[in-house]
């Protein structure tokens, strides 16, 4: 018997059905003892890795202080992270220290952070 190349393999298997298909990887997991699930045990082998030490999922933005900036500019910043009105958003930095976004993710957190520092605000994520 002449030995057929793995394009003519493919090639022939491109005719079968894929109930067929089913039937020989069971006819070849039986002859020669392997199993075709080996792929699929690769991923489990990473998770016995060391685990990736990683952050809070969920942060906290505490305005701490209005320090060099105008009251104005921070209120504006503040009314525009919130989505207060106004009057609510001159109470919240009348209350300093006084939170101004809670359970909020930590790259949203910085971007609001950097957004009141640059109103002049004192800010922290906890």
């Amino acid at each position: 018997m002449a030995k057929l190349t793995k394009e003519e393999i493919v090639e022939s298997l491109k005719e079968y059905t894929v109930l067929e298909l089913n039937d020989l990887i069971k006819l070849v997991e039986e002859t020669f003892g392997v199993t075709a699930a080996v792929a699929a045990a690769a991923p489990a082998a990473a998770e016995d890795e060391a685990p990736v030490e990683k952050g809070p999922a969920e942060v906290s933005l505490i305005l701490k202080g209005l320090g060099s900036g105008s009251k104005v500019a921070i209120i504006k910043a503040v009314q525009t992270i919130t989505g207060l009105g106004l009057m609510d958003a001159k109470k919240l930095v009348d209350a300093i220290p006084a939170p101004v976004k809670e359970k909020i993710s930590p790259v949203e957190a910085e971007e609001h952070k950097k957004a009141l520092e640059a109103a002049g605000a004192e800010c922290e994520i906890k």
